[in-house]
């Protein structure tokens, strides 16, 4: 007996409407993301600026040394701003992760599947195209997880700038793309970039976590009690030879993020709306600042076209992640038996890969890692890393433009509250008490315009009236 065939119902649509509570926090989480992401721009314009216009200062500035150093922590601002700063922008993608794994959209395997996998090939073609360049070219292999990371701040930037309407679903496809990509890029800095441990500096930081964690289940609260003990865990953690961020990951990922009876936001929803504004508008910023600084003189824009390992960033992050994507989704549908959202196309889940190929931050990151103690190869891959970010941007850019009209008509029908209750009418279908209050709003509109053809009326059978 042949195997029945599926029907329309019993497929699942990728790229679908979202839950309204996923809708709200997604609203919420990409209006700040969007700020910090006009931020992080100008702070990247502004380093750019400050390296080339006055290097000595930056430099200076750059190098300045502080901190205890009985402690291990005599370090440069740069050297903060990476692993300190940046621990609190890791915190942020951890609590993230935890959500989306508790209460979002990873939490069903089925549904998890096509952006697990779409960040997978988004990671692992980057970094072949970059490994192929290099053997081709002869270069060093070490920079191969440069371009395998999406900067999600920049890319709503970009969004923010174009003044594209992407419709809810394809936003929430980015998000969650770029928190699966976080999670990996944290898994390649721990194994990859970790080459001696202190192991008594790390049991400190395990011990730390497990007192962090135990607060936690205990429902002890206070800022003054969770702050000092992160910061005594990241010192450990960074005293022990693993990069300092991934403090921030694990303790991010220890928060409740499911709500319990009488909560409004579960206890990370709520840290993580506190903590996001200090990620985006401050840490991530302050970061660029000191990492993108990049000096354009001695050739350093012209290398990336020459040079192999600079060569396979820009073609990781512009060919590797649309490619890498865009194939993965479109395998994963296929495999899955998902549907494609039928006001949408393949074209825009190719745009959103595109988009993808954006990899600052954590780019830059791992750029220092891979080839730490090589200044000139640094400042060189850094460059690449601007360039790669700037192309993708402009080749999305490019696509999404193309369907703007479009995503305008999608997001306006989305986005429409008639009867103006602070839910759009879209979600609302379902409830009676919807349709009576739009019955009554229409009833109204009719009242009105019954009165106005009466007047209308009785102007046209005045004598003067005109014939």
């Amino acid at each position: 007996m042949a195997a029945p065939t599926p029907t329309p119902s019993s497929r699942r649509t990728f790229l679908g409407r979202l839950s309204l509570p996923e809708r709200n926090y997604l609203a919420d989480a990409l209006r700040t993301e969007t700020v910090g992401g006009v931020i992080l721009l100008v702070a990247a314009v502004a380093a750019l600026i400050w390296a080339n216009a006055f290097g000595s200062s930056y430099a200076a500035v750059s190098e300045f040394h502080f901190g205890p150093a009985s402690l291990g922590l005599d370090l440069s601002v740069e050297h903060w701003a990476a692993d300190g700063l940046l621990a609190i922008f890791f915190f942020v993608a951890g609590v993230e992760l935890k959500r989306e794994l508790v209460a979002g959209e990873l939490r069903d395997p089925k549904a998890a599947a096509l952006p697990v996998i779409a960040a997978l090939c988004g990671m692992a073609v980057p970094a072949v195209v970059y490994t192929a360049e290099v053997l081709i070219g002869g270069g060093s292999t070490d920079g191969w997880a440069v371009p395998t990371a999406t900067d999600i701040a920049f890319a709503l930037a970009v969004l923010a700038v174009i003044g594209t309407s992407l419709p809810n679903a394809l936003r929430a496809f980015l998000l969650t793309l770029a928190v699966v990509d976080d999670l990996f890029a944290i898994l390649i800095i721990a194994v990859f970039f970790t080459e001696k441990i202190n192991f008594m500096a790390l049991i400190g930081a395990f011990v730390g976590l497990v007192v962090f964690y135990l607060l936690l289940r205990a429902k002890v609260r206070g800022w003054y009690v969770y702050v000092p003990l992160a910061v005594v865990i990241w010192g450990l953690m960074y005293n022990s030879g693993i990069h300092a961020t991934i403090a921030g990951v694990a303790m991010g990922l220890m928060l409740r993020c499911t709500r319990q009876d009488g909560e409004t936001h579960s206890p990370g929803e709520r840290i993580e709306h506190l903590v996001r504004p200090l990620s985006a508008g401050v840490a991530v910023p302050l970061f660029a600042l000191f990492s993108a600084g990049v000096s354009l003189s001695g050739g350093a824009l012209a290398n990336v076209f020459t040079r192999p390992e600079t060569l396979g960033v820009v073609l990781g992050l512009v060919v590797g992640k649309a490619i890498g994507i865009f194939g993965g989704t479109w395998l994963a549908t296929r495999f899955t038996k998902a549907e494609l959202n039928k006001d949408l196309a393949w074209a825009d889940v190719f745009a959103v890969a595109s988009l993808a190929g954006i990899g600052f931050t954590v780019s830059l990151l791992i750029g220092e890692l891979a080839f730490v103690g090589d200044a000139d190869t640094i400042n060189e891959i850094k460059a690449a890393v601007l360039i790669g970010s700037l192309t993708a941007a402009l080749f999305s850019g490019t696509l999404l433009k193309l369907r703007v009209r479009k995503y305008r008509m999608l997001h306006e029908a989305e986005e429409l509250d008639e009867d103006q209750d602070g839910v759009p009418d879209i979600y609302e279908q379902g409830d009676p008490e919807y349709h009576l209050r739009m019955a009554a709003i229409h009833e109204k509109k009719a009242a009105e315009h019954r009165r106005l053809a009466r007047l209308a009326g009785a102007a046209s059978s005045k004598p003067d009236s005109p014939a």
